[in-house]
């Protein structure tokens, strides 16, 4: 898939004022709920109500969503409201039922994109539809498999695209629901400028407490736009309590978002600049959470040593990490005098840590 300004056109014929507001339920519920939720989004900057008809869950026993019915529930709202509907969509069948009920949004959730199979199945079910089609990425951080959907899609004459960036999954406990790995969308972004980016903060964060910083952040990296997940009552919810807001909430923070316009020499300069030292943050904080986990590593390596009455420095070791770091700072055309000043000071601290085991 080349570099196409084409996958931009339904975004820009939306004409919005503002980036895109895809908003709803986790989970369609019930009639009433789906329909009181579309009125609450109605006169906020919501453009499009979302809701989940099909859950895939990751282990069975939860609600896996209330199926077809649930797709008259978004008809209507659309009838009253006069929102776009989208849902998610997992083989030809969910395709064919979602088209019947005139849902102008598909996407694909981040469980299907892993699959070529089912990405290939659910395109060519669509081909040569003039819906609009969102891919999420996959589970894992793999832009390769990203792209590899997107492509399956263009390629059945599918050219409404984007992407959503809905975070990555990760064995190690963080802060988020789903890592985001910022640089993988930034890597994307840069590779396909005019692939609408749209955030789904609310599978990165898994708490709703944090979804307004990181809708912020992506709009600082140029994303098009944001799927937030609304319910009137989030406490309540069948699935995903923790990660909605209310579309009150939704309402303030799109507000309280800081949007840069784009027009002007001067201020497209500015914005280019603020984008790139977004970037800058994004791979500066990835780099204190490695160094914080090389510094455990540290840790275990001074109980390791103090267990077995070994001394802290090991001169010979040291001399071949700094070795190796040198040559391999070269490739990344990094000064032998800048590797030799980081790593010393990442090597001080870690003595600095295994002290600090050993002495206690």
């Amino acid at each position: 898939m080349q570099n196409k300004k084409e996958l931009r056109t339904w975004l820009d014929k939306m004409e919005l004022a503002h980036p895109l507001v895809i908003a709803g339920p986790c989970s369609a519920e019930t009639e009433e709920q789906v329909l009181k939720i579309a009125h609450q989004l109605k006169n906020t900057d919501a453009t499009v109500l979302r809701a989940g008809i099909w859950k895939p869950r990751t282990r069975p026993g939860n609600f896996e969503g209330v199926g077809a019915l649930g797709l008259k529930w978004l008809q209507k709202a659309k009838e009253e409201t006069g929102m776009l509907t989208t849902t998610e969509v997992a083989n030809a069948n969910h395709v064919d039922l979602a088209l019947k009920h005139d849902v102008d949004i598909l996407w694909i959730g981040a469980r299907t994109t892993v699959s070529p199979f089912i990405v290939q199945e659910i395109a060519d079910a669509l081909r040569g539809t003039d819906k609009v089609v969102l891919i999420k990425n996959p589970v894992n951080p793999d832009l390769a498999l990203w792209l590899g959907a997107v492509e399956r899609f263009y390629t059945a004459d599918v050219k409404n695209l984007g992407v959503i960036h809905r975070g990555f999954s990760t064995y190690e406990k963080t802060k988020y629901r789903n890592n985001p790995e910022w640089q993988i969308p930034i890597d994307l972004q840069n590779k396909f400028p005019d692939l609408p980016l749209i955030l789904d903060p609310s599978h990165i964060a898994g708490r709703r407490d944090i979804i307004f910083d990181l809708c912020q952040t992506a709009l600082d990296l140029n994303y098009d736009g944001m799927m937030v997940e609304t319910h009137y009552d989030p406490d309540n919810a069948w699935s995903d309590a923790a990660q909605q807001i209310t579309p009150t909430t939704l309402d303030q923070m799109t507000i309280d978002l800081r949007i840069r316009k784009k027009d002007g020499t001067a201020l497209e300069f500015k914005n280019q600049l603020n984008t790139l030292r977004t970037q800058i943050d994004v791979i500066d904080n990835k780099l204190l959470e490695m160094t914080g986990k090389r510094m455990k590593i540290a840790d275990s390596i001074g109980r390791l040593k103090k267990e077995n009455n070994v001394s802290i420095l090991q001169a010979k070791r040291w001399n071949e990490v700094l070795g190796r770091m040198i040559l391999e700072g070269e490739q990344h055309q990094l000064s032998e005098e800048f590797i030799l000043k980081l790593y010393k000071a990442i090597h001080q601290e870690s003595i600095n840590h295994q002290k600090k085991v050993i002495n206690t």
